[in-house]
């Protein structure tokens, strides 16, 4: 599990691990993980911690080597940088987006799979963004990269067809977590704050996280191509419903 420290990682964590799973958590906080490791124990659940940043392909391939085993591969860690236009936005955002949403995805299937294909049934889960499949202005890097992630998981899927594994892509419209908008607006909590602004239930890291542990959990040969998740209120990128 990447980018568990926090959000839908943390919670996906926390919700296999009572499907029965023994979890890996990965994230480049050690001490969040380990928070997080401690709710999945306090549970009864099995949890270790392993500090990772997944653009350090050496150090995937390394945790991935460490591992007897592996069964579900959730490729969580991603995340957006800045809401500016095409034209006045930095390079540099753009590229730490599509380092750790498309290359740290990247870096992880390519580590994991031999032992994905070696359990005769593995599963692998690549969190995209309803920002992968239609665009909106003010999120071009986000877009790129996640529209990389779902482009990922299409190719993938056809290319281990023949292959016991499933390739699963969630698709998150508009959630709340404790972090994502407030780091994409780079620290601007009242920016963040602005996004849901009105909207009485936007998804929360738990829903996305049950769907993730729903998609999981189906029987082997049932594979859940893609899952777009929004509130009732999200009818589209830009059809929300907002109350006073």
């Amino acid at each position: 599990m990447t980018g568990a420290s926090s959000g839908i990682g943390a919670a996906t964590a926390v919700r296999l691990a009572e499907e029965g799973y023994d979890v890996v958590l990965t994230a480049r906080r050690s001490g969040r993980l380990a928070e997080v490791a401690q709710t999945i124990a306090a549970q009864g659940g099995s949890a270790q911690v392993h500090q990772l940043d997944v653009t350090d392909r050496a150090a995937v391939v390394a945790l991935a080597e460490s591992l007897e085993r592996c069964d579900v591969l959730v490729a969580n860690a991603g995340g957006a940088v800045g809401a500016e236009t095409v034209a006045d936005s930095d390079p540099a955002d753009w590229r730490a987006m599509f380092d750790v949403n498309v290359l740290g995805t990247l870096n992880a299937v390519h580590a994991f799979l031999p032992k994905l294909i070696t359990s005769g049934a593995g599963t692998i889960v690549l969190m995209g963004s309803t920002a992968g499949l239609i665009a909106y202005e003010g999120g071009g890097g986000y877009i790129a990269a996640k529209h990389g992630t779902h482009g990922l998981a299409e190719t993938l899927r056809l290319e281990l067809y023949d292959q016991p594994v499933r390739v699963i892509e969630l698709a998150p419209g508009m959630v709340k977590t404790a972090e994502f908008a407030v780091n994409r607006y780079r620290g601007d909590a009242d920016k963040a704050a602005a996004v849901y602004a009105g909207v009485k239930e936007p998804l929360t890291d738990f829903d996305v996280a049950d769907a993730v542990a729903w998609a999981v959990t189906r029987p082997a040969h049932v594979n859940v191509d893609l899952m777009v998740l929004r509130p009732r209120a999200q009818a589209a990128q830009y059809k929300v419903h907002r109350e006073p």
